[in-house]
């Protein structure tokens, strides 16, 4: 999703979906996975955390960054139960120690390693007609059922925005500064990316035993600068029981500038409906440079939504469609009388 990032995996184990307002916080820390149903109309919800991480590159003599990062995304249900307004920032504080030179020198920076919004739709929803409950057997709601492997999907659209003049990370590279010195003063073309380029993400989920859910993201990012990227996300979730829940997760990056495989593992703590607490670790698999990174954080959300009772919707729904009847009828009647009228003014008088 975002080069070297660590936020966002779904907690949907403590709870079972059916359409897209939950009871219980629906957040998408602690991993680097967004799920496919929004937060609910009228829900705000903040997400954020603080990371330590660690960079060191074998190319580069094993230069290394210690770095800080802060995050957070903003979530919004906006108009409708299928649609969710998305900030998504990271502003990474490092320290740069450069041992290509001797003595080494050190160097500190800070910038944003991630800035994105967007507008995220529920393409399809499985849970949309909610399955009875068999009280009669633990298993028959609990069993795996291949009705189960049906995902819901979503399609998030939107753009990555440079706010500074000069990013000290293009395209999220760390040691940018480092791969080949300025010639002449003229900065290379992987130094410098666009102060806005778009990104897409389409995000699957899968809900099987009762306690897994399966997230899948396929993302194309970058759109329209010289280096887009593509990268997949398969995130599995497991509920331990009401409050705890545990993930496992991979994530693959490809472009021209960087080919990578990220593992990340955590757990999550539900406090309360509102508030989810989270931490996870993080590495990845080459060292070119080589990450470890660990993770806390917390989920909180602000909850506008209005529920509306089934017997009252159905109620309105059948008043409605009463009204249409009626009106239906009315128009009929209106025209069947407007017929009378013409046939009797077009019939002779007897004299």
């Amino acid at each position: 999703m975002r080069c070297y990032l660590s936020i966002s995996i779904t907690m949907f184990g403590f709870f079972v979906s059916h359409g897209q307002y939950t009871d219980q916080i629906n957040s998408n820390r602690p991993g680097a996975s967004i799920g496919a149903f929004s937060v609910g109309k009228n829900v705000v919800q903040f997400e954020g955390g603080s990371e330590v991480r660690t960079y060191k590159h074998r190319s580069y003599n094993n230069s290394k960054v210690n770095a800080s990062l802060l995050f957070l995304s903003i979530r919004y249900g906006l108009l409708s139960e299928k649609i969710e307004l998305t900030y998504d920032g990271i502003y990474q504080f490092d320290k740069l120690d450069n041992l290509l030179i001797n003595p080494s020198m050190e160097s500190k920076r800070q910038g944003f390693l991630n800035n994105f919004l967007g507008i995220k739709y529920l393409v399809y929803d499985p849970f949309k007609k909610e399955r009875e409950v068999n009280v009669y057997s633990w298993k028959a709601n609990n069993g795996f059922k291949l009705r189960d492997l049906i995902p819901a999907v979503s399609l998030t659209l939107g753009g990555n925005f440079i706010l500074e003049k000069e990013s000290p990370f293009p395209y999220g590279n760390v040691f940018d500064e480092l791969r080949a010195p300025l010639f002449f003063g003229i900065p290379r073309d992987d130094s410098i990316e666009p102060s806005f380029t778009g990104k897409a993400i389409l995000a699957t989920q899968s809900h099987f035993f009762g306690r897994w859910v399966f997230v899948t993201n396929f993302i194309y990012n970058r759109i329209s600068s010289d280096f887009p990227e593509f990268s997949y996300i398969l995130s599995l979730t497991h509920t331990i029981n009401e409050k705890w829940s545990t993930y496992i997760e991979t994530q693959n990056f490809s472009s021209d500038l960087y080919k990578d495989q990220i593992f990340r593992t955590g757990a999550a703590y539900l406090f309360s409906d509102d508030l989810q607490f989270e931490a996870t670790l993080g590495f990845n698999t080459k060292n070119s440079p080589s990450i470890f990174f660990f993770n806390i954080g917390a989920s909180y959300r602000l909850d506008f939504h209005k529920d509306v009772d089934p017997e009252v919707k159905l109620e309105e729904k059948l008043m409605k469609k009463e009204e249409r009847m009626y009106m239906k009828g009315a128009k009929k009647a209106q025209k069947a009388d407007k017929k009378r009228n013409k046939k009797a003014r077009k019939k002779p008088k007897n004299d």
